[in-house]
């Protein structure tokens, strides 16, 4: 079969013949139809992720740890749990039986990719309690996840929606989309500042973050009230950490600002991620939420694998 090989670590995967993979008891062989591409597959192929002795721990490999494609009946499943060296980004993967999902009829398979990044913001709901009519700020909105969030939370009825980000191209792009005021974040620490208070109205409600670092060290230190004051409440989800993994928080941070900081995974189970996923669905199915992908062949893998102007749309591979 042809697959994307990656042949070291950091190293560009090329499009190459590879032995297909020979399921074993208690394994089915899967037709890869399509492989979103994401940061996190990169820096497991760069083996600067925690996961990159899980998923490339051996050389040569096939990189991307899950994707859609169909099973031996025919049903179009999303996929996961690959066996190495069988990663996803080949015409063909092998799994253990059960670990795949079907895709719902009327969802192509290039878009299904893509639908975990909507059901991130979906976090607004299950993690943060939103409430419609709440204001949102949504940290790093410029990227996939950060574009369907402000998506979601303008279908989820948000009263107002503040996005940053650090491109003001892309910025008006996302207020086109649905944002109510915008924030560039590449300016000095004071000017940030500021724009987080001028851009508040009557308060954040809800923060989605998919950046950390940085700009939400300046967020959260902005908050902190000038005087003493009953805080109103700003429920921050922690999602991704595009601009650093750390920061450091005062302790005012939290004491007087009336800020509550919990995780994506907060409030999940089986019943709610099921039912922000049939809600992804829904609205996926009505038109009503879209997905920007940009679908590229396998055989283009080497120079997809390097681009740098997708500016919001998702790197979608297909066989």
């Amino acid at each position: 079969m042809k697959a994307a090989v990656l042949h070291e670590a950091g190293g560009i995967p090329r499009y190459e013949d590879f032995p297909d993979p020979v399921a074993a008891d208690g394994e089915v062989i899967i037709q890869v139809k399509a492989v979103a591409v994401e940061n996190v597959d990169k820096a497991i192929a760069a083996g600067t992720h925690y996961a990159s002795e899980k998923y490339v721990g051996r050389f040569p490999v096939i990189p991307a740890f899950d994707g859609v494609g169909v099973l031996p009946d025919g049903t179009l499943v999303g996929f996961g749990d690959i066996r190495l060296p069988y990663g996803a980004l080949a015409e063909k993967t092998v799994v253990p039986e059960g670990s795949y999902v079907p895709i719902p009829d009327g969802v192509e398979p290039a878009v299904a990719t893509v639908m975990a990044s909507a059901i991130t913001a979906m976090s607004m709901r299950t993690a943060a309690g939103f409430a419609p009519g709440e204001t949102v700020l949504v940290q790093g909105a410029t990227g996939v996840a950060g574009r369907l969030a402000v998506k979601v939370a303008r279908l989820l009825g948000a009263g107002r929606i503040v996005a940053t980000g650090r491109d003001d191209d892309q910025l008006r792009e996302v207020r086109a989309l649905g944002a109510d005021a915008v924030i560039n974040t590449a300016v000095s620490d004071e000017v940030l500042a500021q724009a987080y208070l001028d851009a508040r109205g009557d308060g954040y409600d809800v923060v989605l973050d998919y950046l950390w670092g940085r700009p939400s060290e300046i967020l959260l230190r902005a908050l902190v009230p000038r005087s003493f004051a009953f805080g109103r409440p700003t429920r921050v989800v922690q999602i991704g950490e595009s601009a650093g993994p750390e920061l450091t928080l005062a302790a005012s941070s939290l004491r007087t600002s009336g800020v509550e900081i919990c995780g994506a995974a907060k409030g999940l189970d089986p019943r709610t991620m099921d039912e922000a996923y049939r809600q992804i669905v829904t609205w996926t199915r009505s038109g009503e939420l879209t997905f920007d992908v940009e679908k590229v062949p396998l055989s283009d893998i080497e120079t997809a694998w390097q681009r740098t102007d997708l500016k919001g749309r998702r790197l979608v591979v297909t066989p």
